[in-house]
């Protein structure tokens, strides 16, 4: 699961549901991103249960699963890293240096 969490297109992606369902291809607008990449994205958080969609005649809408639950969890990262921002930056293993 916080594998999943790990990939920034698919933090974008659970953001824009918090805001409500959304169809594959609001979010490809949203984002800017191909309809295959949102689509595998969505495929990952819903094998991982975050998310869960429901057909709405051709296309399917998607929103998030446990919503409550994965809110709670995003706060307490953003709260985490308030704390430790310059640490987990500076992180020789996995710090922004290494990204590159």
């Amino acid at each position: 699961m916080f594998r999943s969490l790990g990939d920034p297109a698919r933090l974008a992606i659970l953001r824009h549901l918090a805001l409500g369902e959304h169809k594959v291809v609001d979010l490809t607008a949203h984002l800017g991103l191909a309809q295959s990449t949102v689509s595998a994205h969505l495929a990952c958080l819903r094998d991982c249960g975050l998310v869960t969609s429901r057909p709405q005649g051709r296309a399917s809408m998607w929103s998030l699963n446990h919503a409550s639950d994965l809110l709670d969890v995003l706060s307490a990262a953003e709260r985490l890293l308030a704390a430790t921002g310059d640490a987990v930056a500076l992180c020789p293993t996995y710090g922004e240096e290494t990204a590159r």
